[in-house]
């Protein structure tokens, strides 16, 4: 009994201690962000990296998930004489919910792995360490734009996949169910409120993008240098900022649109 208490508490406390860790590498990146005012082409190349090459997976799935929500919707809106309204479910489902969480997990399981990964290598294969014997600070050279770009490309990506779904939903309900086009424009432009709804949504994504970009470079930076340990990283990297999305998706819709 006492070598479980004892097993117990010291799971815990390395969880704890990794917590620790987390933060502040957190407050290391914060510190570097401002030197990369002098070298933007650093994070431009990382927002192509992370955010561009992003984009392709994000537009299929954002087009699949608008035509399944207009499919679902008029199946079930049909039935109470309510197809008008479909515009608003659409437009509603992705713009609070669907957008910033599902292109959080996309970009999780795309970008957030390949950063992990990316670091995680160049730990293993000493490059970091070289750059410390050189005097560079390995956070500000390599960390800190993948950081950056993360946070800007997230919120962007899930923009792009509501503005995708939102034409899928009009492809499948207009175009081949025969809903009015201007009754499906006219009740989202109605019922859509810029501050409730599109700028709640965008900061979701933008708080995602921080966690889940955060997760990604941490745990690359913090791995061990091994091809085993850079693999359990990129593992732990997909997991992490999966189970942070929602969680995260939960406390902020509680704060944005509970009446309590």
């Amino acid at each position: 009994m006492l070598d479980q208490f004892q097993r117990l508490g010291g799971a815990v406390l390395g969880i704890l201690e990794r917590l620790g860790r987390g933060h502040l590498f957190f407050v290391q990146v914060l510190a570097a962000m401002p030197g990369l005012f002098l070298r933007p082409s650093l994070v431009i190349a990382q927002i192509y990296a992370v955010g561009v090459l992003s984009l392709s997976i994000i537009i299929v799935s954002g087009l699949f998930v608008g035509m399944v929500l207009g499919l679902q919707g008029y199946n079930t809106l049909v039935q109470f004489g309510a197809t008008e309204s479909l515009g608003v479910v659409v437009s509603l489902s992705l713009v609070r919910e669907l957008g910033p969480v599902l292109t959080s997990l996309l970009f999780a399981g795309r970008a957030g792995s390949a950063l992990t990964a990316e670091i995680g290598l160049m730990k293993a294969t000493e490059q970091l360490s070289g750059m410390e014997m050189m005097a560079v600070n390995p956070i500000k050279r390599v960390v800190a734009p993948r950081f950056v770009a993360g946070m800007i490309s997230l919120p962007l990506l899930a923009a792009i996949f509501s503005a995708v779904g939102i034409i899928g939903g009009y492809l499948v309900v207009v175009e081949l169910l025969g809903v009015d086009a201007g009754a499906y424009w006219s009740q989202m432009q109605d019922k859509t409120d810029f501050v409730e709804d599109i700028i709640n949504g965008v900061i979701k994504s933008i708080v995602f993008g921080v966690v889940v970009t955060w997760i990604a470079v941490f745990e690359g930076y913090d791995c061990t240098p091994t091809s085993e340990g850079v693999s359990r990283a990129t593992t732990r990297t997909v997991v992490h900022a999966s189970l942070a999305t929602l969680a995260l998706d939960f406390v902020l819709t509680v704060l944005m649109f509970s009446e309590f």
